[in-house]
Formats: structure tokens, C-alpha cells, sequence
């Protein structure tokens, strides 16, 4: 990482879309969702994706506009759809989605621009259901030659994803964040032998050479393990509106934190407390105020 720089900048790469409600729609995609939290946060983040040539792609196009995110790394696909994912809540909020396939993101291509952005960018942020086209898959790997620090935002969508690129991701990452869900997943895919969560995570780093990963844990917070050492936080009690959205806001608070250089501790609260409010909104993308944040974490002390 670069830090000398005043200003840091991230590249998030991957699905734009709209999230799909029984009664509504809301601007989704979770390197997207990263890419507009950072952006709130101070961070330079910007996206590489691809939209269709309708109406709705240019309402997306709009929108990340409006919040203050450069759309040159958008490309317009001449035939197919903008995404769209069906979302269904269970009675606790929980999501539930159904991903159109193939869609415009399913085909982002590289071109000179777009790993010249990777190469100065500060971080580069990718997850593993923009994998399920060759197209945007090919892309990806190529990108990742670029970057110089890799975030690995695992995000399993059946039927969306192999044993074998998972593998391949993990190996070429920095830093690697799941669900609790996910991890186990994986580590079973790879024959790990544990049943603790802090096993599993160590075991994960050692296969992989990975020093940083971080495991969310719905609203019993998360654990960051960071060059050696965990980090907990037990999660915030708080009235569930819907978790969409909440752990892409959750790794863009711990993102913008770390990349700082601040106390790993200090980030992993920082984060479980965006997250935590997020799902206290409805949709992806609620205007969060850091002060409302610090707030959130110690009422007293404002």
C-alpha cells in the first residue's frame, strides 16, 4: 500500500445493479455499495463495470454521479440488460436473491485505461459472483496482475462460483473478508479439519499466504485477524430493517480505516457500527454521517 499520498484512492471492480423489492427498486451491486460507502468516508473510489444501453442503466449511470463517483470506468454494453437481482426478506430481514444471467456486467472487458487505474490505485477491491462469465472472469485475473493491494470480498452465490477459481482468488489476495457462513464453506471445500471459527480462519491464512481476513458474523459482530493477531467485536443490539448492502458498508468502514493505518481494533468497531446501522435502513445505500457513527459507538461521550 501507498500511503504517502494525501488522498487514497481504491478501484472496486464487478456488478451494478438493481436490487429488486416486492414494492420497490434500490442501486445495488456490492462493488458498488463499497465504491459509494468509501466515497462517503473520504476515500477516491471509483468502479469498473458495465451497464446496458436502457433506461435503467442510465438511471444507475446517474446516480453514481450524483454520489460523487466518476463513472468513466462504466462501459455501456450495446446488447444486453443492465443487471437486476430479485431480493425476497424473510420475516427477520434477511435477503434472499435471485440473480439474472447474462446481464451487461457479466461482460466488462480491459482495456489500457482501466489497468493504468489499477496499477496507481491504493486498493483494489473484487468478489467472487463476477467470476460466474468467462468474460468478466478473464478480466478480473488480468486486473490482478495490476494491483498492488489485493481485497478479496468473498460472496457466494449458488450456483455462481467453483472450488477451483475461490482457490485461485484467495491465493492472489492481501486480504480476504467472509460471512461465517462462507468461511465454513470453505474450509470444509478444502478439507480443513476444524470447528472453531478462529481455527478456520488461521487455517484459511496459512493455505493461502493470506495475513489480513476478516469473518462477519450477522449481529454477533466479526473477527479481524491482522498480521498475526485477532481483533473482536461482539456486534450492536438494533432493530433489523433489511442486511442489504450491510456487509459491503461494513468492509468499506473497515477498508477506509485500515488503509489509514488506524488501530486494527479501532476499524473492526468502526465497521461492525456501519454495518450494524445500515441494516437498521432500507436498502444498500443509506447517507450515513461518520459523526452519527462515533456516536453510535459511544453515546456518552457527545
Amino acid at each position: 500500500m501507498n500511503n504517502l499520498k494525501n488522498e487514497i484512492s481504491v478501484i472496486c471492480f464487478g456488478e451494478v445493479l438493481f436490487d429488486v423489492f416486492p414494492t420497490h427498486k434500490k442501486i445495488g451491486g456490492a462493488p458498488l455499495n463499497v465504491a459509494l460507502r468509501l466515497t462517503s468516508l473520504g476515500i477516491n473510489a471509483q468502479i469498473i463495470s458495465r451497464i446496458g444501453n436502457d433506461e435503467i442503466g442510465t438511471e444507475l449511470l446517474t446516480f453514481i454521479q450524483k454520489n460523487g463517483i466518476n463513472p468513466v470506468f462504466v462501459q455501456i454494453d450495446p446488447h444486453l440488460e443492465t443487471g437486476q437481482v430479485i431480493v425476497k426478506l424473510n420475516d427477520k430481514g434477511s435477503a434472499s436473491y435471485t440473480i439474472k444471467y447474462p446481464v451487461a456486467w457479466d461482460k466488462i472487458r480491459c482495456n489500457p485505461e482501466i489497468e493504468n487505474a489499477v496499477k496507481r490505485a491504493d486498493a483494489f477491491v473484487f468478489g467472487s459472483l463476477v467470476c460466474r462469465d468467462v468474460t468478466s472472469c478473464n478480466t478480473l485475473l488480468e486486473l490482478i496482475n495490476y494491483a498492488t493491494y489485493k481485497i478479496f470480498d468473498v460472496n457466494l452465490r449458488a450456483p455462481f462460483y467453483t472450488k477451483k477459481i475461490l482457490i485461485r482468488l484467495m491465493l492472489q489476495s492481501d486480504f480476504i473478508k467472509f460471512n461465517d457462513d462462507e468461511l465454513f464453506e470453505i474450509c470444509a471445500l478444502l478439507h480443513s479439519p476444524y470447528h472453531s471459527l478462529e481455527q478456520n480462519i488461521i487455517f484459511i491464512a496459512e493455505q493461502t499466504n493470506t495475513s489480513q481476513i476478516c469473518v462477519t458474523k450477522g449481529d454477533h459482530g466479526a473477527v479481524l485477524y491482522h498480521n498475526g493477531k485477532m481483533y473482536y467485536n461482539s456486534g450492536f443490539k438494533i432493530k433489523v430493517i433489511d442486511t442489504v448492502g450491510s456487509g459491503d458498508s461494513f468492509l468499506a468502514a473497515l477498508l477506509s480505516k485500515l488503509l489509514k493505518e488506524n488501530n486494527p481494533q479501532e476499524a473492526i468497531n468502526f465497521a461492525c457500527a456501519m454495518g450494524a446501522l445500515v441494516a437498521t435502513n432500507e436498502g444498500a445505500n443509506p447517507k450515513i454521517p461518520e459523526k452519527k457513527i462515533r456516536q453510535f459507538i459511544n453515546p456518552l461521550d457527545e
